[in-house]
């Protein structure tokens, strides 16, 4: 499964135009269209965001966040990542859940 089986081409290019400069997530989300999809459909691209298919989003991973949009998309900085990961790890476990990333997107 490909992101751009969830997600247009179009709203992905929108949406990382959106945070050249600072990403916010919230905005993104919203761009991209996934705010708009599913629950199944967001669980879908959270598997896609888990590159070690531990279950979970870890730092790492939220990182390289965009990249998984788009090759060669910019890397979030470690203030970026961490506001993201603070925003996101409801159970302060220091990772994202599937559950949680829905909320995340919903939010």
């Amino acid at each position: 499964m490909s992101i751009t089986d969830i997600l247009s081409v179009k709203d992905i290019e929108t949406a990382l135009q959106s945070v050249q400069k600072a990403f916010d997530y919230k905005t993104f989300f919203a761009k991209v269209g996934l705010s708009g999809k599913s629950a199944d459909q967001v669980k879908q691209v959270f598997e896609i965001l888990d590159r070690d298919r531990s279950g979970y989003i870890e730092e790492d991973e939220l990182q390289l966040f965009l990249q998984n949009f788009k090759s060669g998309a910019r890397a979030l900085s470690d203030s970026e990542t961490k506001a993201f990961l603070a925003a996101g790890d409801s159970d302060g476990d220091g990772k994202i859940g599937v559950d949680e990333f829905q909320a995340l997107v919903k939010a």
